[in-house]
């Protein structure tokens, strides 16, 4: 997993393709069977600024929501792509990146989704620790993709079919599989994962 890693800028918040043009990989998206709101979302980067990860949305922008049936009529999808790459030393030398992995797209997936989650039962002052046990649960899922929790689908990527670690949870679904040179992790909620379908970003001025 990427332990270096620094988010830049503030997640939701309409973004600049800046971040994304200094990616050494390519970003994946919904495919063009997708037809509704595109937008780019952050950019992972490692101390040395090299950029490692990034996510774009589709649909509805999520919100953070106390109302779970409110939440429930959200539909929004978010790709997350993560650069394929062994364990090697940062551009600086000053530490180690660790190695990413299809694990590594289930992780920041499933930590995206919780970012806009908040169940209805929990209080702003309580929510903090919700997160903190949350989070450390998705890491543990994520590091055990042939566990219980997942089962397996196949969506395309490219127009080629690419399987895929699935899961659902009552805030949503994640998704992870790998792609060349990528992995590709995906969650959402109010749009089914059984019909998406992945392609590279050919033009990101449809997301800006």
């Amino acid at each position: 997993m990427e332990t270096t890693s620094r988010v830049e800028g503030v997640p939701l918040a309409r973004r600049t393709a800046e971040g994304y043009l200094r990616a050494q990989f390519a970003w994946y998206g919904l495919d063009e069977a997708f037809t509704g709101p595109r937008w780019l979302m952050q950019v992972g980067t490692a101390a040395d600024g090299s950029v490692q990860h990034g996510s774009t949305g589709h649909g509805e922008t999520p919100s953070i929501k106390t109302d779970a049936s409110a939440a429930e009529k959200e539909r929004f999808a978010i790709v997350v792509t993560v650069a394929a790459s062994p364990v090697r030393r940062t551009g600086d030398g000053t530490g180690v990146l660790d190695a990413t992995t299809v694990s590594s797209a289930a992780w920041l997936a499933g930590s995206g989704l919780l970012v806009h989650t908040w169940p209805a039962s929990l209080d702003h002052a309580t929510r903090d620790n919700w997160l903190d046990q949350q989070t450390e649960t998705a890491f543990e899922l994520a590091d055990d993709l042939d566990g219980a929790e997942w089962s397996t689908l196949s969506l395309p990527v490219d127009g080629v079919p690419v399987p895929f670690h699935y899961r659902e949870s009552e805030f949503g679904w994640v998704l992870a599989g790998s792609a060349a040179g990528v992995h590709i992790g995906a969650y959402g909620r109010g749009m089914s994962a059984y019909g998406l379908g992945f392609s590279q970003i050919k033009d990101l001025d449809l997301y800006a």
